[in-house]
Parts: structure tokens; C-alpha cells; sequence
């Protein structure tokens, strides 16, 4: 793929996607948010990689979305997302097999903090700001945070942001559970890389019945999880990974 408003990398097996409009403080305009969606479609087809990791290029993470030019397609209730793409906020029932980390710097607006709350690991810098500004302007904010903030801060944290539309700094956000990591500024790319080098690691068979399992958990309940789980560790026990560790914890003595 080529795109215009994105930059992708492979290093290894990590992706990295990058939303690159740095003269628009990365906000998202029609043609971005389609490139965004081809970019998560081609990390999730890619079977070499093993995580994936968002950025921002420039000075911001993303202020959002571009809402003159979004307004007409949502309020024509189309879809943002390019035929063949996977929406990035992953409300559309397809969710990515493979972890993707969140590299977060600058200003982190809108749908770039839905962007996140739909990432598995967020890092961010320390002079990082987040803002859900769409009720503000009497809007609806349609990207998961009216569910996964909730879900992540509880009902009166996720409130006191989402109704208020007050900016919050990265302490906070780390207070709420947006994000796992506050770095030095400057740092937020290198960290998110080595976690995302460190789970690269592990058989990635194993990491996509963790994913699969823990999301099972949000959505459908303990009880439907709790079904999985004899099944992910028979498969996971059968598996080539799983065989040799347990042949060699065996020829170690532990």
C-alpha cells in the first residue's frame, strides 16, 4: 500500500503506523481516517507481524478528527472506513488479533482518545493533554469512549471528563487507566517499541488466546470466558511453543 496520510514501518515483526498530517496537528480528515482503516486491515493480514504501534508524527498525537469535511459522511450516516479497511476504533464487531501499543505525545483530542482506549497498551509523554471536546459542540462522540471509558476509569471518573469536556494531563490519564505509562517527553515512541519488541517475542499463537480470551471477558462476561479457557490451554499445551517449553523445562529439572 501507499499512502498519503500515513506512514507505515516494519521493523521485525512490529508495525508501526504513523498518522502523519503534522501541518494539521494530525487531525483526520476523510481521506485519513480511510488510510487509517487499510493500515489496520494490512497490520492485522500481515502474518510476520506480531504487534503493531500507533503514533503521531510532528508535534501532536492527533487533535481529532477534521470536522467540516467529516460532518457530511456521519451525518449521512456513512461509514468512515475504506472498503477493505478494519475501523480503527474497532466498534464494528472485527477487532485486531494482535496487540497494538499506543504511542501518545502532545495533544490527544476526540477520536484520538478513542483511538487509544481501543489500543491494548497506551505510553504516553509527560506533557501529553487529552480532551473528549464533541458534547461541547453537541455532538456525539462515536469512536467506544461512551463504553470503554467507563469499563477502564468507573462511571463517576469517566463522567466528570466525558460530561464536562475538560482537558486532562497524562498524570491523570494514568490515574484514570487511559494509559498503562507516563514517560519523559521525547520518550513515548522508544518505550512503546521496547514493550512492543518484548511481547514480540513470545509465541504469538499464545498472545492472540490471551487477547481473544480477556476481550471475551469484556463483552460477553466471565462465564463466557471461563468456557474458553480449558479449551485455549489444551490447544495452547498442544501447540508446537507450547511442546517445546514444556520439553524444556523438563530436560532443566525445574
Amino acid at each position: 500500500m501507499t499512502y498519503e496520510n500515513i506512514v507505515i514501518e516494519r521493523r521485525g515483526h512490529i508495525m508501526t503506523i504513523g498518522i502523519n498530517r503534522p501541518d494539521k496537528a494530525n487531525s483526520l480528515d476523510l481521506h485519513a481516517f480511510r488510510e487509517l482503516s487499510l493500515a489496520y486491515a494490512e497490520l492485522e493480514a500481515d502474518d510476520s507481524i506480531r504487534v503493531g504501534v500507533l503514533h503521531g508524527v510532528g508535534r501532536h498525537f492527533t487533535a481529532g478528527m477534521n470536522l467540516p469535511e467529516v460532518a457530511p459522511e456521519v451525518s449521512a450516516g456513512h461509514s468512515l472506513q475504506a472498503s477493505g479497511g478494519m475501523n480503527p476504533w474497532q466498534v464494528s464487531g472485527d477487532r485486531l488479533s494482535k496487540p497494538l501499543i499506543a504511542a501518545v505525545h502532545g495533544k490527544c483530542l476526540t477520536l484520538g482518545v478513542e483511538l487509544i482506549l481501543a489500543a491494548d497498551i497506551v505510553v504516553c509523554s509527560a506533557s501529553a493533554t487529552f480532551a473528549q471536546l464533541e458534547p461541547q459542540l453537541g455532538l456525539f462522540p462515536f469512536g467506544g469512549v461512551t463504553t470503554r471509558l467507563p469499563q477502564r476509569a468507573g462511571w463517576g471518573n469517566a463522567m466528570r471528563w466525558l460530561l464536562t469536556c475538560d482537558e486532562y494531563d497524562a498524570q491523570e490519564a494514568y490515574r484514570l487507566g487511559v494509559v498503562q505509562e507516563v514517560v519523559d517527553d521525547g520518550d513515548h515512541l522508544t518505550r512503546a517499541l521496547q514493550l512492543a519488541d518484548r511481547i514480540a517475542g513470545h509465541p504469538p499463537a499464545a498472545i492472540r488466546m490471551l487477547l481473544t480470551n480477556s476481550r471475551r471477558s469484556i463483552r460477553e462476561g466471565e462465564a463466557a470466558a471461563e468456557a474458553d479457557m480449558l479449551r485455549l490451554a489444551r490447544d495452547s499445551f498442544n501447540s508446537e511453543d507450547g511442546q517445546a517449553s514444556i520439553a524444556s523445562f523438563m530436560r532443566s529439572g525445574r
